[in-house]
């Protein structure tokens, strides 16, 4: 009597993800160089996605990844593999409506009431930074996104109403006052769901510098610019051509400001350059950024720029990880001081840099922990970040049970949707 035929394939290994990828390379002919240059990564990213180090991007970066590789259908590339909408979704945080409404509202009438003095705006702008900055209170909600978002509509308004009724060096004030208060707006708005608001922030601070005729706000503006054209895509040379044009108007001295300003644009072309995999160019400015912090001091970091030694460490740490160097990452991680950063969200973002850097070795446990530690650091840092809400489903489903109870936790706290 024949054996009956079997309908069981649960013992057929399926593809990974970066088999499917690699299929579908080389079945259109496609060299991995091909792939990094239209991605805009190196060629050790697209090693990395097909060996499995790195994982599935996020929607937008998948999509645009089955289009190089001449694949119609998404689910080529994905299989089974269930892709959960938190993973390339943004959190929206539950006061993003009322800065939504600063920013689109406008005042063709001039307000029937006095501006406030330049000084007086700067000093609310100090207040409004070190709250951006400072540690989460024990025993509150209160993340550095909370205790900002009640601030920025006035800020934003009076700023306004400021650069439109002064004058001569008042009314430069102003303008920067008003730079820094949609600085503050893009920060909010980062990793939210609205991506035309951020960059409507950043090309109004630009603007809002220009105006102001000040070197020293236009290169500040040219910092967080730089952010939002690398998260855009954009190529990396003209956030370069940014970056440079704005280093040219900086006064040469012994100034700090102005030190500090140099060299965070030096770190915003090496990140970029890291981004697109160039190791070259990546160090040569990372270079000149160190050679910026060295001459401020080690004990020097900018009071709301927080330009100085820790960053620049810092920021190594996520520059080995694009250029798929985790081992490097982590030696630097190891040897970084973060008590020398006087900014919680900064500390928060590089443990979760040194977590991301542990997820590509593959050391589950580790990345939980330092997750965790960037938890306790900042939670609205970590809550609002695209690596720890994409990472955290699969910490979920992968390693030790206590560390896969560890992320399930956390995702939690976070609110990330993950696997039952």
């Amino acid at each position: 009597m024949p054996e009956p035929e079997t309908t069981d394939s649960s013992a057929v290994p399926q593809p990974t993800f970066g088999q499917r990828v690699k299929r579908a390379r080389t079945r259109g002919g496609k060299t991995r160089a091909y792939v990094a240059d239209v991605m805009g990564h190196s060629e050790e990213w697209v090693k990395a996605i097909e060996r499995g180090t790195i994982g599935m991007p996020r929607l937008p970066k998948l999509l645009r990844l089955a289009h190089v590789l001449g694949v119609a259908d998404i689910a080529e590339l994905t299989g089974d593999d269930r892709i959960a909408a938190a993973t390339f979704t943004k959190a929206e945080h539950r006061q993003l409506p009322l800065i939504k409404q600063a920013l689109n509202k406008y005042e063709l009438a001039t307000a029937d009431r006095p501006a406030e003095p330049a000084e007086v705006l700067e000093a609310r702008l100090r207040q409004a930074w070190k709250l951006w900055h400072a540690a989460d209170e024990p025993g509150t909600a209160q993340g550095h996104r909370s205790r900002i978002g009640h601030l920025l509509p006035a800020l934003l308004a009076d700023t306004r109403h400021a650069a439109r009724t002064l004058e001569g060096a008042e009314r430069r004030r102003a303008l920067m006052a008003q730079a820094q208060a949609y600085h503050l707006a893009q920060l909010f708005l980062s990793f939210q769901p609205a991506p035309d608001l951020v960059m409507l922030t950043g090309d109004r601070a630009m603007a809002a510098a220009q105006d102001a005729d000040s070197p020293m706000a236009m290169a500040a503006a040219a910092w967080y610019v730089n952010h939002l054209h690398r998260d855009a895509g954009e190529a990396a040379e003209a956030r370069v051509e940014l970056a440079e044009q704005a280093v040219a108007l900086l006064p040469r001295g012994d100034d700090p400001e102005g030190i500090a300003r140099r060299g965070l644009l030096y770190l915003a072309v090496a990140i970029s350059y890291a981004k697109t995999g160039q190791h070259g160019d990546a160090w040569r400015y990372w270079d000149k950024a160190d050679a910026d912090a060295r001459k401020l001091g080690d004990d020097y970091a900018h009071p709301w720029l927080i330009f100085g030694r820790g960053i620049v460490d810092g920021y190594r740490i996520t520059m080995h990880n694009d250029l798929i160097q985790p081992v490097k990452a982590l030696e630097v991680a190891d040897a970084l001081n973060l008590r020398s950063i006087p900014s919680a969200t900064r500390r928060s973002y590089h443990l979760i840099e040194t977590a991301r850097a542990h997820g590509l070795l593959g050391e589950s446990a580790a990345a939980v922990s330092y997750l965790q530690r960037a938890y306790r650091e900042s939670t609205e840092t970590i809550q609002y970040n695209l690596y720890t809400r994409s990472a955290l489903p699969g910490l979920v489903t992968s390693g030790p049970r206590v560390v896969r109870d560890d992320a399930r936790d956390l995702a939690q706290e976070l609110g990330v949707p993950v696997p039952a």
